[in-house]
């Protein structure tokens, strides 16, 4: 994947992905990724992962996405993997409640962070974090829009205009099926560039 996006960087921006368990030998992996390969972010699922994002064992990891001034995207709500599974397939929600990210927030505060996924059953939450903390934002891959709850709607057109992202999810939802839904949602034309681009932009400093 790095050698791929640093070949065609007009069109890929490489996120990389290490377990938090791995502290501070998660941290030198983390820097090598970033300072070598060029990785422009890291994705945590906390669920999957079994660590929730406050454990202090991340930190190391943290740390190092701040100095480089690059996103940590949390999974963040219900998971797709081990739905309709026996046991959910061993996986966990109450990893990805987002309020385990509030911590976060507060003890990194020059980290961009942003809220994978509409937070289902923990969207209030979300919005709650993302209101409150400057450097946070939520994306709406995982979900069809048409499933999105009122308040994430409402919120996505006034207060939080500039703090939420578009996302499809591929390959387990296509940008065309997402972009369909979306276009039937209330979305105030004026928001709309903002949600499909211009946050991430300013996000990704592109």
């Amino acid at each position: 994947m790095a050698l791929v996006a640093a070949e065609h960087p007009d069109v890929i921006i490489p996120f990389a992905s290490v377990h938090p368990a791995r502290g501070k030998a998660g941290a030198t992996i983390a820097r090598r990724l970033i300072e070598r390969y060029g990785f422009r972010g890291f994705k945590f699922h906390p669920s999957v992962q079994e660590v929730y994002p406050n454990d202090p064992v991340a930190f190391p990891i943290y740390e190092v996405l701040a100095e480089h001034g690059l996103p940590a995207l949390f999974h963040t709500g219900h998971s797709g993997i081990g739905t309709g599974l026996p046991g959910g397939g061993g996986i966990r929600l109450k990893y990805s409640n987002p309020m385990a990210v509030d911590d976060v927030a507060v003890d990194f505060p020059a980290l961009k962070i942003v809220l994978a996924h509409p937070s289902f059953p923990w969207q209030d939450e979300a919005i709650s974090v993302a209101l409150h903390k400057q450097q946070v934002y939520i994306d709406l891959s995982g979900w069809s829009p048409k499933y999105f709850p009122p308040i994430l709607v409402q919120y996505a057109n006034t207060l939080l205009k500039d703090k939420v992202l578009f996302g499809s999810d591929y390959p387990v939802m296509s940008p065309e099926r997402w972009m369909a839904d979306f276009e039937k949602l209330n979305i105030k034309p004026e928001v709309r560039p903002k949600i499909l681009k211009e946050n991430a932009a300013r996000l990704l400093q592109l």
